[in-house]
């Protein structure tokens, strides 16, 4: 089986600014691990790694890396493990390589692709995906590109599971069975506002209405009830 072709370099990690002199040339560094190697620095062109990536598979791509040193060369299969870059430039700053053997399983992960209309949603639900990315164990040359899922039976209250997946031959999916990866939910309620409403403050009670606790304060310019005990005055005065 034909694998897209990388030439990379090895480098000297020992020097501290090293990586950036390599990234000031044109180059990116990385790094070469895996199959029970000692990691190896390792320089590359960003355009040549960019250009060999399948558009679809992207960092799932199995490569054929030729490693030069001092006039010597090997060749390794092997994949990207991990990147690293700019925010800004949006350029390579560091990239993992991983040796592979094409009789060896390795864990990835796949986009999750769901495909139909559910009838759910037609009833009113809504269509909900537990998760875009799906991890999966395969051969490097077996990794597929994507995973997709038709959902056009699904009713509201229904879901799809990791075990309805459908798989190629030599993948596997690593998620338990039950995991659920869609769904189709009803909608959520409107919220009621409550009937009765708290009192408005300095609201008049009803007629009838028992009076808030304590007591309501009298009536601005209401004549206050006279104290218990107290003498009534009789003809405004005492008589001779």
């Amino acid at each position: 089986m034909e694998f897209a072709k990388v030439n990379v370099e090895v480098r000297s990690a020992a020097k501290k600014g090293a990586a950036r002199r390599v990234r000031s040339g044109g180059q990116v560094p990385g790094v070469l691990y895996g199959r029970k190697r000692e990691p190896l620095a390792v320089t590359f062109n960003e355009k040549e790694l960019i250009s060999s990536l399948d558009k679809e598979k992207r960092r799932n791509t199995v490569l054929k890396l030729t490693v030069r040193d001092a006039g010597k060369s090997e060749e390794v299969t092997a994949m990207v493990r991990d990147a690293q870059i700019n925010p800004l430039s949006r350029r390579l700053v560091h990239v993992d390589f991983l040796a592979v053997d094409l009789n060896v399983e390795v864990h990835v992960t796949v986009p999750l692709v769901l495909i139909g209309k559910a009838v759910g949603v037609t009833n009113g639900g809504n269509l909900h995906q537990s998760m875009h990315m799906v991890p999966v164990a395969a051969k490097p040359a077996a990794i597929p590109t994507k995973l997709e899922v038709d959902v056009s039976a699904l009713d509201i209250g229904d879901a799809l599971h990791a075990s309805d997946l459908k798989l190629g031959e030599g993948v596997r999916v690593v998620l338990d069975a039950k995991e659920a990866i869609a769904s189709v939910v009803a909608p959520k309620a409107e919220k009621v506002e409550e009937a009765a409403a708290a009192p408005v403050e300095g609201a008049v009670p009803a007629e009838g209405a028992a009076p808030a606790a304590g007591g309501a304060a009298p009536a601005a310019g209401a004549a206050a009830a006279p104290a218990a005990g107290a003498k009534k005055e009789e003809g405004g005065g005492k008589k001779k």
